[in-house]
């Protein structure tokens, strides 16, 4: 029988190797396929592996999948010319992260464990090569997609948008933002918020971008005058910062405002002042601006379609949370985050416990790279840090700091159950919130309010009290608190946004914006 089938597969395969180079066929009838699309070859392909086509067919025999999830696995890669959708050369892909986050939002638990467990192992690892041949790799990839499409059919989503959730080769950039533009506003309503944005930077390109500001010799501020404000009012004029141009020298007030709106768009403070910082990011050229803006438009294709009741959203290239329930913001929060993040593009998790006065238990890494030879300088250095011995493991002593003012971690933390080991805490180092770029720590997230955040978590629980959530954070004895009603967690990667109908910028910390920039656009 198997070998039947096998042998039907194979003609299904000849009669449809002959597609048109064009675009995926975008239908919500669940039995149309897509031509191959032999357009796409290794020189374009946003990803550098492909699936030997059999691999496909012999998938859906081994897994004996009905006709309908055969048609639309078929028709998934069909339309990327089966090229690899989740992994490359160098490992998973950022949508294979994103979609993991989304789907482990959407589920109350996962249906293939072991999935999962090979995709953390994928993700964890620092450096990879992953060969088009390899077996585990053909099947993870497979499954994948196996699993997009049912969550598709759960979720009552567009059959035709399946095969545009991940790119699937590279584009010129104005190509790609008329594309984006006829994105399904239903399915992708973060998405849609952008459109407006992004509109708008394909006509600054139309119409020549702008011309580059000469750098200040010291800051600038209001009252003062200088040959450069004249380039710096043109430049602001386009973007619409500075409502009234003037070719003047003077920096005037309406400048001030114009700066300090720049200023607050791409995440910088509001001091007015014109220097070097605020020229680079000025002289950003404008279709630079537009790749940021689609490769983030992309990110946002993962985003949840409808938040239902509370939500912890965290922005890590932006250094803020936002606790919204429902449709309804409820606070933001200025946050430290880890100075590397090599995978932390986006995931998901359920905060479920609050940890007052908190040991640090301090990672193996940390122990093996900083506190050994610390103490190899000075003997008396786990004293000095309030730290204790409590163990040996594979070779190493396990480290953790005692509870109190001096912890690493603060007078409490918030466990969200996560692959990367990542949670929120408290810290002693106030003085962090008062930079731009808050990329400091060693991975985990720093809170500047815990104890707000303490109280929106416990609010559930009457005894939880602000006058007991201060007294535990003080005692210096650690407990553990269930959390009656766990929040849900997202992590995202965001250097551009629209907030309220004012677009930000920020920094790409991590360098994900370079890879995804390069495997998106000719």
């Amino acid at each position: 029988m198997k070998r039947l089938l096998l042998i039907a597969g194979v003609a299904y395969m000849i009669l449809n190797s002959c597609g048109s180079p064009t675009a995926p066929v975008n239908s919500n009838n669940k039995d149309d396929i897509s031509p191959r699309n032999t357009g796409i070859t290794p020189e374009n392909a946003y990803n550098d592996l492909f699936l030997d086509s059999m691999a496909v067919e012999k998938f859906i025999i081994k897994q004996r999948l009905g006709d309908t999830l055969a048609t639309r696995l078929r028709s998934f890669y069909n339309a990327r010319n089966f090229e690899f959708a989740w992994l490359d050369s160098r490992g998973p892909s950022e949508q294979a992260a994103a979609f993991r986050s989304l789907y482990n939002y959407s589920k109350d638990s996962t249906s293939n464990k072991a999935l999962d467990r090979r995709l953390d192992a994928l993700m964890d690892e620092d450096s990879l090569e992953i060969s088009a041949t390899d077996a585990e790799m053909i099947s993870t990839e497979l499954q994948l997609t196996w699993r997009l499409i049912n969550y598709f059919r759960e979720t009552n989503g567009s059959i035709g948008q399946l095969e545009h959730m991940i790119p699937a080769q590279r584009y010129p950039v104005m190509e790609l933002a008329d594309s984006m533009l006829q994105t399904n506003d239903r399915m992708f309503p973060a998405v849609s918020i952008m459109k407006g944005p992004l509109k708008a930077y394909r006509q600054y390109i139309r119409q020549g971008g702008w011309q580059p500001v000469s750098a200040v010799k010291k800051g600038l501020k209001k009252g003062q005058s200088s040959p450069e404000i004249i380039a710096v009012k043109k430049r602001l004029f386009v973007t619409g910062e500075l409502k009234h141009n003037d070719s003047s020298e003077v920096f005037t007030g309406e400048l001030e405002a114009a700066i300090n709106s720049f200023r607050n768009s791409n995440g910088y403070t509001q001091n007015g002042v014109l220097n070097d910082t605020v020229i680079n990011a000025l002289n950003i050229p404008a279709e630079e601006r537009l790749q940021q803006l689609l490769v983030n438009m992309e990110r946002m294709k993962w985003m949840p379609e409808t938040p239902k009741g509370k939500l912890i959203l965290v922005n890590i290239p932006a250094f803020a949370l936002h606790v919204t329930d429902g449709s309804t913001r409820l606070f933001d929060m200025d946050i430290v985050v880890g100075k590397e993040g090599h995978s932390t593009t986006m995931f998901s998790g359920v905060l479920n416990q609050v940890v007052f006065s908190p040991y640090w238990n301090i990672p193996r890494s940390i122990v093996r790279k900083e506190i050994l030879p610390a103490i190899a300088r000075n003997k008396r250095y786990l004293a000095s840090k309030h730290m204790e011995v409590t163990g040996t493991a594979n070779g190493l002593p396990v480290i953790r700091q005692l509870p109190g003012a001096h912890n690493a971690l603060g007078k409490v933390k918030f466990l969200f159950p996560n692959s990367y080991n990542i949670y929120f805490h408290d810290t002693p180092e106030k003085s962090l919130f008062e930079r731009d770029n808050r990329a400091y720590s060693h991975g985990c997230i720093r809170l500047k309010d815990p104890v707000k955040m303490a109280q929106f978590v416990l609010e559930g629980s009457p005894r939880w009290t602000n006058e007991k959530i201060d007294s535990a954070m003080n005692s210096g004895k650690q407990q553990f608190v269930a959390v009656k009603d766990p929040v849900p967690v997202i992590i995202t990667y965001f250097t551009a946004w629209n907030d309220n109908g004012q677009l930000h910028f920020a920094s790409d910390v991590y360098g994900h914006d370079v890879v995804f920039r390069r495997k998106l656009f000719k």
